[in-house]
């Protein structure tokens, strides 16, 4: 059931006409202290004003507003090209919120979303392991939902909306087959966010494949980044001299590594192999063009928005998998020996 402004009066423990003196933004005079207890149970209560609801459940189609936690990175960036793309056809307003991946400032963003009558929100990335984020989510996710508003998660398997998803463990495996195929049995592991379901799914696929071959897979958290990359493959390489393949859980971690060992005159793929995820558009102009993972990145986006625009769907929430491809390129090849590997570092 929708919050109402008698809901908000009587958590306040104010009269409703105080509630909607202060809720409306009128001029008239109410006392500091009443004024910040109603404030305080509207957020606590996520209320939006009626106004507001009315606009929504018209069925106001007209504006879309996409919560991704990087648009530097090129992972949400063509995710937002795809829903751009089509939102474009169909003369649709778009509204991208930058999270930075900051758990209060998502939570604020669907708040603000939902205040300015938002007729679409597409949350864009991988659910992050963590009960606060989760709680708070549901929390708004379901008040938005109440004023007749449109949710599709990206990369949300828990969150009962319509969803699309990708099996990013699947993609890993086959990575894991492809590089054991090779002869690699010690891999390092250049991983993002560590308590990103993308990133624990990624992780887990390659060490079921690599470990089912006898190998073993070295793990270090990073910035998903170039730098990041970089950084993490000469710490993994000083750590483990044995390693003979790096794989980054987002492409431009892999290019980093790359930078890193074509800086320290290390063969790609002759003594260290590198592979990546996602299939960003670069992956294949780098020198040598990278192994990847591709992710339907832009489909992914208008897969959302499509959903959302499909006001026939059932009450019952709707998801869309779509499936990871492994893309072999130049900077994957056999594993080199143990000798040559150890000169890397």
């Amino acid at each position: 059931m929708a919050v109402n402004l008698r809901d908000v009066a009587r958590r306040a423990g104010v009269s409703v006409p105080t509630a909607s003196r202060v809720l409306s933004g009128s001029d008239y005079a109410v006392r500091p202290e009443l004024r910040a207890r109603v404030e305080q149970a509207a957020r606590e209560l996520h209320y939006v004003p009626n106004a507001h609801a009315r606009a929504l459940l018209g069925g106001n189609l007209a504006t879309v507003g996409v919560l991704a936690g990087d648009v530097g990175d090129p992972y949400f960036s063509q995710i937002i090209d795809g829903v751009q793309e089509l939102a474009s056809r169909h003369r649709l307003l778009v509204t991208i919120c930058n999270t930075g991946r900051d758990v209060d400032r998502e939570l604020e963003y669907l708040t603000l979303l939902h205040t300015h009558r938002t007729g679409v929100i597409i949350i864009a990335g991988s659910e992050l392991v963590d009960e606060r984020y989760r709680t708070g989510l549901r929390e708004r996710v379901r008040a938005y939902l109440t004023t007749g508003g449109r949710v599709v998660a990206i990369g949300h398997p828990d969150l009962d909306v319509d969803g699309v998803l990708v099996d990013n463990a699947r993609g890993a495996r086959e990575l894991g087959e492809h590089l054991a195929a090779l002869g690699h049995r010690e891999v390092g592991v250049l991983a993002g966010i560590a308590n990103l379901t993308s990133t624990i799914d990624r992780i887990d696929g390659l060490r079921t494949a690599l470990e089912a071959r006898g190998g073993t897979v070295h793990v270090r958290h990073v910035p998903a980044t170039r730098d990041g990359g970089r950084d993490g493959a000469a710490q993994l390489l000083a750590e483990h001299p044995g390693i003979t393949a790096l794989v980054g859980t987002a492409d431009q971690m892999a290019v980093g590594a790359m930078a890193h060992l074509r800086a320290n005159d290390v063969d790609v793929p002759g003594r260290v192999s590198v592979a990546g995820f996602n299939d960003i558009l670069i992956a294949q102009d780098v020198t040598p063009p990278l192994t990847t993972v591709r992710l339907p990145l832009e489909d992914m986006g208008a897969t959302a928005l499509r959903l959302a625009m499909d006001t026939a769907g059932s009450d019952v929430p709707r998801t869309r998998r779509l499936t990871p491809q492994l893309v072999v390129r130049c900077s994957t090849g056999p594993a080199a020996t143990s000798d040559a590997t150890r000169r890397t570092s």
